[in-house]
């Protein structure tokens, strides 16, 4: 199958430029600060224009396409899941709950779920309902409860402007405006302005996953034993029971067939992305928990994609 080859080699390079990250925390290339600073600027930075730019090129109608009732519900089960697994086994506190939370449902939809929507499922767009979901509602809702929870309390008044302390956000925003304006009017941003906005964006992924490669280095994997039930729990829920309320929903609830029904299905099994990791660096808070997530989903995801492939191709 060319198309499930082609989504491997992505995984590949991905795994690369971590690799690329490892090296030059171990060659203490960037100094002590290198890791901080590539999350920060990726957080405050890359990735509200890598989110502009890549709306903005969207048509308005691809962007609300009606499979984003799939992914937002099979999304928020896996993490209602979660906080009712870790309330009743793991324990986590609020903060740490809440990045295992994020670790379940959050999905890898630039770097692997581009590829992977245009070689196996031959429509990039279909990415472009997922990152609006994610910015729009888990990433304001999961940053504000780690907000209050790492802050202590917080006014009503704060939490109702957090969407607006986003910049992920915010970018998702104006670039689905700017879609909206296009669709309408036709008018689109000179190149001389967008061309800037979409170079910088380009920056976003591969300063995320150089900044997990770096947290790599002189740390191993899973060896925090308590953490481990939890870690295990977040890759059976992202790899393999997401993709099984994806189905279950498109199917028999959206009435999804042929190719919609298996886009949805492939894409709920798109592993953590590395987003979570930047937003638990940003709050100081599980880093090593969703260091772990992010990894061991990464590596179980290809397997779980090519079964998917293989069943329902």
């Amino acid at each position: 199958m060319p198309g499930l080859l082609s989504a491997m080699e992505g995984f590949c390079v991905i795994g690369i430029v971590i690799a690329v990250g490892y090296v030059a925390a171990r060659m203490r290339i960037g100094g002590p600060q290198a890791q901080m600073v590539l999350n920060r600027f990726s957080f405050f930075v890359s990735s509200p224009c890598l989110m502009f730019a890549i709306l903005s090129k969207e048509p308005i109608f691809e962007i609300f396409h009606s499979s984003i009732i799939v992914a937002f519900f099979s999304a928020a089960l896996v993490g209602v899941i979660f906080i009712v697994l870790n309330r009743l086994f793991f324990h986590l506190g609020a903060a740490d709950a809440t990045i295992g939370a994020l670790n379940s449902l959050y999905l890898n939809s630039n770097n692997i779920g581009l590829p992977i929507a245009t070689y196996i499922l031959g429509n990039p767009a279909l990415v472009a309902p997922i990152l609006v979901m994610q910015q729009a509602v888990f990433t304001p809702v999961g940053l504000t409860v780690l907000d209050v929870t790492t802050k202590g309390k917080v006014s009503i008044k704060e939490i109702a402007k957090q969407p607006l302390h986003q910049p992920l956000l915010i970018g998702s925003l104006l670039g689905i405006a700017l879609s909206a304006v296009h669709a309408k009017t036709g008018w689109f941003l000179p190149n001389y302005l967008f061309d800037p906005i979409d170079m910088i964006g380009d920056s976003a992924v591969p300063m995320i996953l150089m900044a997990f490669g770096m947290s790599l280095h002189g740390t191993k994997p899973l060896q925090q034993k308590g953490d481990r039930p939890a870690i295990f729990t977040v890759a059976i829920l992202k790899n393999i029971v997401m993709p099984i309320i994806a189905f279950l929903l498109a199917y028999f609830v959206m009435g999804f067939r042929g190719p919609t029904l298996y886009a949805c299905v492939v894409l709920a099994a798109l592993p953590t992305g590395q987003n979570v990791y930047n937003y638990a660096a940003r709050y100081n808070v599980g880093l090593t928990f969703a260091r772990d997530g992010i990894l061991l989903s990464t590596m179980t995801s290809p397997i779980f994609i090519a079964i998917i492939a293989a069943v329902l191709s």
